[in-house]
């Protein structure tokens, strides 16, 4: 293992933070870290601590182990609390909270009122460049659209150029077509302007779409801190396994240090694993490392059909039981009831410990 680089590199560092309400632990012994330009993201279902965590970060709650440092400067500890307005953090809030009685331009200068005139003007008007809302610095919020109002609140919170950026479930008003250009937009501002900066949501596609590394949070604990792709397909633990993307958990059983036994067939192991010969486990599959193959010797039966445009996604059920969910061209249109050839194409096998019929 790497040993731990300098705190002073990281814009945040948490280091074992817990966060408590009386005797309760809403955050327990969780540490990351963000490099400058870097999105993080905290993912997880409702109640899992990551809005309490990012409250914390923004030093609107004590913690009550560990520490929290910002560019190697201790901001909260059981000894150090830093207030809010000294971190020089902006938020972006889930209700966007923009002033109705403020034009597009002041609410954008509202927190850089210290600098001159000149100034602070053209930097409001980089800023609506940057957004893409030229021209509108004259309007008011109740004028804008849900998704140019998410833009304006974003600049808001750039103005004072902050070492950090929160953002707590920005896009949970805006509809899923809307979200679909905005989340990769902000993105893109983000890295333009080079910020540092942790979005919290309970929606995996949104935190794909904008972040480099993702915390999966689970019950105040962090599950796990990876890029997307490596959570997807490199799941740490059960819970990450089935909270990201769809999925199912295939039976097997160990057949030697080397190759398990599935009802899809015998398949090839390249990663060491801690499990005993004999031992039964659960294999992780994906929609797409399930195929429909006529020449296949393996067959399922079609129990439910959705049709995805440019391909169908089968739910199948094998001779024993299990069910999976299975990718087909949308030119294979089977009929419920139908038994189709099925294969495995696992880039990665990972096991995990067996529980009951999934």
């Amino acid at each position: 293992m790497k040993p731990k680089e300098p705190q002073s590199q990281f814009v945040l560092d948490l280091d074992d933070v817990d966060v408590s309400y009386g005797s309760h632990r809403v955050v327990k012994r969780v540490s990351l870290h963000l490099e400058n330009g870097q999105v993080g993201c905290l993912l997880g279902p409702s109640g899992c601590g990551k809005s309490t965590l990012l409250r914390a970060i923004a030093g609107f709650e004590s913690v009550t182990h560990g520490k929290i440092t910002m560019l190697g400067k201790e901001m909260s500890s059981k000894s150090t609390q830093v207030s809010p307005e000294l971190r020089n953090i902006g938020m972006v809030f889930q209700d966007i909270a923009l002033f109705p009685h403020l034009t597009v331009e002041q609410n954008i200068a509202f927190g850089i009122q210290s600098l001159p005139t000149t100034e602070r003007k053209a930097r409001v008007s980089e800023l609506l460049s940057l957004v893409g809302l030229e021209d509108t610095e004259s309007r008011y919020p109740n004028s804008l659209s849900g998704g140019q109002q998410q833009r304006i609140a974003l600049a808001r919170a750039l103005a004072p150029k902050p070492t950090l950026l929160l953002m707590d479930e920005p896009f949970s008003g805006l509809d899923a077509t809307l979200k679909e250009t905005l989340v990769p937009d902000i993105r893109r501002i983000l890295v333009k302007e080079n910020i540092t900066a942790i979005v919290v949501t309970h929606d995996q596609l949104e935190a794909f779409a904008i972040a480099d590394k993702v915390a999966v949070m689970n019950n105040g604990c962090l599950e796990q801190y990876s890029a997307p792709f490596e959570l997807y397909h490199l799941p740490e633990t059960r819970f990450v396994a089935d909270f990201i993307g769809q999925g199912d958990f295939l039976h097997a059983e160990i057949l030697n240090e080397g190759q398990i036994n599935t009802e899809l067939g015998i398949l090839n192991l390249t990663d060491p694993h801690d499990f005993a010969t004999n031992t039964i486990v659960d294999v992780l599959v994906r929609p797409d490392d399930v195929l429909h193959d006529d020449e296949s010797n393996f067959f399922g039966v079609i129990i439910s059909k959705q049709f995805r445009g440019t391909y169908f996604q089968y739910q199948v059920e094998l001779t024993n039981g299990q069910k999976l969910l299975c990718l087909a061209s949308s030119h294979h249109n089977h009929a419920l009831g139908e038994r189709i050839g099925i294969k495995l194409d696992l880039d990665h096998i990972m096991l995990f410990e067996a529980q009951g019929g999934e």
